[in-house]
This record gives structure tokens, C-alpha cells and sequence, in this order.
């Protein structure tokens, strides 16, 4: 697809956004009271995520053990048919690796782990449908089943993706269209801070770009942080009045 067809001459995209627009963002948690501690499900536009959270628990071997913090375990499922384009085949073995392997790293930090010595937590994620910014959906899928869990963290980790058109022009929040024809950095951010958790650069930034698009992807990531908070604290609610009645 040519450049030409991703950003027209008024500055809209493809599916009608503008360059600093988010994809639609819904959220929600507890979807599996029954098979997990948390859980939670994310959509970002046409990209589906559901997360579940088990632990802390008594890890299955001593590899996984650790005497003064918990482990975390992600394991990250892409579904065969979750390809917006059937033709296009899910992601490599060695990708999915990658971004477990983040993931891990980045809630290792952001769990409060001192706080459960000698145990593993394990999170499930599950792609069922992409159309970008899969590793920015999973994160926030994650940050939610872990809260839902009841597991300490010092913050939220929000989630985005941004890329440079053209050599030129920051895009928030990319389709599967617009990754595939530009550089692009997926980030996730602490709470409502400016503070990076997690930054995965994807192919070459020109270097006096890079803190135009961190800025751009901070600032959309704080916005995807609040509509996580929104949901939770509706979800709050919602227990309270529960519990009340």
C-alpha cells in the first residue's frame, strides 16, 4: 500500500482518524470470575485481548522460585484466526518470545514482587483478534488483570504505539495498515507519569524524531491510562453497590 493511501492531503487516516487521534478504547474487568484471580479484556480499535491473572501461588519448581520476590510467568497466545487479513499469518514464534519476554521484564518491576517471596504469579493472554498495537493491548490487558487480582503494583502501566510518516509526521495509535508501512515505537508509561516502563523500537527513527514521538506516546498513553481508571472505578462501584444491597 502506497503512503499516498495511509494519510490524505486534509490529514486524515485511512479510517477517518486524525494523526493524534486513539483508535476506540473499551475495557473490562473480571470477565472470568470462575477460572482466575483477574482477568480483564481490551479492545483497541479491531485488536481483541483477554488477560487472565492467577497467584500468587506456590510455584511448580524451584527454577521458578525466588526467596525475596515473586516470579512472573506471561504466556502470550495469538489465535490462528486472529489476523484482520486471513491471508497474513499470525506472528512468528521468535516475536511472541520477544514480547513475552517484555512483558515479564516490565511487571517484574512494576508488581510490588517483594511482597510475595517464594511465589509465581502466572498471566494468560489471548490475541483473539489483531489490527495493531498488539504488544500496547496485551500490556493493558495485563496491568488491568493484575489489578483485578488484588496484586500490589506502584502504578498502572498504560500502553501505545506511534509512528513517523513520511520521515515527517507522528502517528498515534497505528492500524495494522500504518505499521506495516512506517517506523514505530510501541512505549507503556507509569501511571500518570512520564516515567517509561516499557519501550520497543520497531525499525529505524530518525534520532531528532524520537522525542517529538515519546512526547506523542506519552501523552496517549496517559489517555489510555484514564480509561482504564474510569472502568475501574466503575467497576468498584458497581461491587459496592452490591455488596450494599
Amino acid at each position: 500500500m502506497s503512503n499516498k493511501e495511509l494519510y490524505s492531503p486534509e490529514g486524515l487516516r485511512l479510517d477517518g482518524r486524525r494523526w493524534n487521534e486513539l483508535k476506540s478504547f473499551t475495557c473490562k474487568v473480571n470477565t472470568h470470575q470462575t477460572s482466575s484471580d483477574g482477568s480483564s479484556y481490551v479492545q483497541q480499535g479491531n485488536t481483541k485481548v483477554m488477560c487472565k491473572v492467577n497467584g500468587p501461588l506456590e510455584p511448580k519448581s524451584k527454577a521458578n522460585s525466588n526467596n525475596n520476590n515473586a516470579s512472573i510467568t506471561v504466556n502470550l497466545n495469538i489465535a490462528s484466526f486472529s489476523p484482520v487479513e486471513r491471508r497474513k499469518r499470525p506472528k512468528s514464534d521468535r516475536r511472541i518470545k520477544e514480547m513475552m519476554t517484555i512483558l515479564e521484564k516490565t511487571f517484574s518491576e512494576t508488581v510490588i514482587t517483594k511482597l510475595y517471596p517464594r511465589t509465581q504469579i502466572i498471566v494468560d493472554c489471548y490475541v483473539l483478534s489483531q489490527d495493531g498495537g498488539i504488544l500496547s493491548a496485551v500490556a493493558n490487558s495485563v496491568t488491568l488483570a493484575l489489578i483485578d487480582a488484588g496484586i500490589a503494583m506502584y502504578d498502572f502501566v498504560s500502553s501505545i504505539n506511534v509512528g513517523l510518516y513520511n520521515n515527517s509526521i507522528p502517528i498515534l495509535d497505528l492500524n495494522h495498515l500504518e505499521e506495516g508501512d512506517m517506523s514505530f515505537l510501541t512505549l507503556g508509561i507509569v501511571g500518570k507519569s512520564e516515567k517509561l516502563a516499557m519501550m520497543l523500537l520497531e525499525e529505524k527513527i530518525p534520532f531528532d524524531k524520537l522525542e517529538t514521538l515519546l512526547g506523542i506516546g506519552i501523552s496517549g498513553a496517559q489517555r489510555i491510562k484514564d480509561l482504564m481508571d474510569e472502568e475501574l472505578r466503575k467497576h468498584g462501584k458497581l461491587l459496592i453497590s452490591t455488596a450494599a444491597s
